[in-house]
């Protein structure tokens, strides 16, 4: 994992960074709608995964808002030069499920066949040595049509305010006029380094890159 550190005393978010740090919870989560129906075609056609083909669009357009590439060690300030996948993944023919990290190198293509082929390689819950700080957390619940979503959190942990992993998750996409399909996208962040520009930002980008397959 490759990182800059930031000079504090320079960084234009200095102040906004400091407000929100004196706060025993500054995290928020916010849902929004994103047409897919694109991406379902894509998927269709190409015989892949719905579910790691969004993936691998989420992480592309967080990685493209420098907003998400921040992490907090101690009194220092970082910026990550790459965030990475960790997602949730049902165990075929079980109920249990398991965590997947995986970087998301490649093409589109190249990662939905290689994440199927990690996930069903994987003989346990998750894989502690890949945890880190340059992660994004991924999750979905495709039974249901998914409006919002909390996370777990240990907020009494001694650094939990730390914390600059992005929480994203979505459940199942629902037919629109014109026959399109929508899903509702939750993310949950730290507001010590993320407002609602950059989830915009975000939206924006994931946008274009559907669009653009």
């Amino acid at each position: 994992m490759n990182k800059t550190q930031i000079v504090k005393e320079g960084w234009d978010r200095r102040e906004i960074f400091d407000f929100f740090s004196s706060v025993s919870d500054p995290f928020y989560m916010l849902t929004f709608k994103q047409d897919v129906t694109n991406l379902y075609a894509y998927t269709k056609k190409h015989g892949i995964s719905f579910y790691y083909a969004l993936v691998y669009l989420c992480t592309r357009a967080v990685n493209s808002v420098e907003a998400f590439s921040y992490a907090v060690e101690g009194e220092k300030i970082f910026r990550l030069d790459e965030r990475i996948p960790s997602f949730t993944d049902l165990k075929k023919g079980s109920e249990l499920f398991h965590i997947v990290t995986m970087e998301a190198g490649g093409s589109l293509l190249e990662f939905c066949r290689r994440a199927a082929e990690t996930s069903a390689a994987q003989e346990v819950f998750i894989r502690h040595e890949s945890e880190g700080d340059n992660l994004i957390y991924f999750s979905c619940a495709p039974w249901v049509v998914m409006t919002a979503l909390t996370n777990e959190r240990d907020l009494s942990a001694p650094q939990a305010r730390d914390e600059s992993i992005p929480h994203i998750a979505w459940g199942r996409y629902e037919e629109t006029a014109g026959g399109r399909k929508q899903l509702c996208i939750s993310i949950e962040v730290n507001h010590r380094f993320i407002d609602g520009i950059h989830i915009g930002r975000f939206h924006q980008a994931l946008t274009e890159m559907i669009e653009a397959l």
